[in-house]
């Protein structure tokens, strides 16, 4: 294989600044390298895993990481959304002081969207504040989680209500790793892919579709170009808005409704799963107001079913779901900053949607028919 082929290189600005870069690699060959702008050889760094991505990456990370830094440390916590909390956290900055951690030194998160919120909020908040750099290892969150600076941890089960803005120093992704996830994991990330598109890229999203053989079959050519599309989207949007003061909260497509849905399904569910019907649920009245055809409704059912989605839920009730609404950090001022499509691509922020509409896009969830 090309040594130099899966090499995708892209800056985020933070006030006109390039604040950090978003790497594409093949393998982890060139993290020490890219680390560089660190200056590792000054630094503690701590590795900041889980047990599942331990296995697979931590003697390999933490090698290379050895190589080029002052002291190294793996800090592992049981895998699962359940253990993104702070008595996680409290445990990791146990960690940290017991090792001597100051503030020039930094972290290292290597896993998916929850390793990635957890040691981000960490390095936000210890000594007010310390440096780290993100490993996203699911497709996940190499197209979402890892890019903006958001983190955070859940909170007696209310998902992500305490956190931080926290931008990383850099973000590698390393190709190679997505080979390893399960199919479901795998689809995961196609729920906020397929998001990307819907909201911002309508020429993204009928390419997503029209290379779905490649992308299934997780040709790196093809991944390549799909996740170097989604990571300029999400820049784009964070760029203009690093804080959520606008248009950022468009990211937020498929999230009020699929975050209550992942909470009242105690996490049995995946994230990007909920975020899938969140978007199904969302595009349902986006149709209904007459701003996307039934038509095209239908063509986003059958997308998600295509990329191994889910397009129904049982176990929940409309109105359990709406109640579980008005706890979501996306509320002000008691409304819910409610993401719909004017088009497909062309999404839109509304602060009018009604209980009853949201209801009933539950209740179309409840009640879709199959392909």
């Amino acid at each position: 294989m090309d040594t130099t082929k899966y090499r995708t290189q892209i800056p985020v600005k933070k006030d006109g600044i390039f604040a950090y870069e978003i790497y594409l690699e093949k393998d982890f060959g060139m993290l020490a390298e890219r680390l560089k702008v660190c200056k590792p050889e000054n630094r503690r760094l701590c590795i900041v895993t889980d047990s599942t991505v331990d296995q697979y990456y931590g003697d390999q990370v933490e090698e290379i990481l050895a190589s080029c830094a002052k002291e190294v440390t793996r800090f592992v916590f049981r895998a699962g959304e359940e253990n993104k909390n702070l008595n996680t956290v409290q445990d990791l900055y146990e960690h940290l002081i017991l090792h001597h951690f100051e503030r020039k030194d930094m972290l290292v998160a290597l896993g998916g969207g929850v390793v990635g919120d957890l040691a981000g909020f960490t390095a936000a908040t210890y000594l007010r504040g310390v440096d780290f750099v993100q490993i996203p290892t699911t497709l996940l969150s190499q197209v979402d989680s890892s890019i903006g600076g958001k983190t955070g941890v859940d909170f007696n089960c209310y998902k992500n209500m305490v956190g931080a803005f926290h931008q990383p120093k850099l973000v590698y992704m390393n190709l190679s790793a997505l080979k390893t996830l399960t199919d479901e994991q795998f689809a995961c990330g196609m729920g906020e892919i397929l998001k990307h598109g819907l909201i911002k890229d309508q020429g993204y999203y009928e390419w997503t579709i029209c290379h779905r053989q490649e992308i299934m079959e997780r040709s790196l050519e093809v991944l390549e170009e799909m996740i170097s599309r989604s990571c300029e989207i999400k820049r784009d949007v964070v760029e203009k808005d690093p804080t959520e003061k606008g248009d950022r909260a468009l990211l937020n497509f498929g999230h009020t409704l699929g975050h209550a849905i992942e909470k009242l399904k105690n996490f049995s569910l995946m994230h990007g799963q909920c975020v899938a019907l969140g978007s199904l649920a969302a595009s349902y009245l986006s149709m209904r107001r007459g701003q996307i055809t039934e038509a095209e409704l239908t063509a986003i059912k059958e997308a998600n079913i295509a990329f191994g989605l889910p397009v129904s839920v049982e176990g929940v009730t409309p109105e359990e779901v709406v109640a579980t609404t008005r706890s979501d950090k996306k509320m002000e001022a008691g409304k819910v900053k409610f993401i719909l499509l004017n088009s497909i691509g062309d999404a839109c922020i509304d602060r009018s949607v009604t209980d009853q509409e949201m209801e009933d896009a539950v209740k179309y969830l409840e009640n879709i028919t199959l392909l």
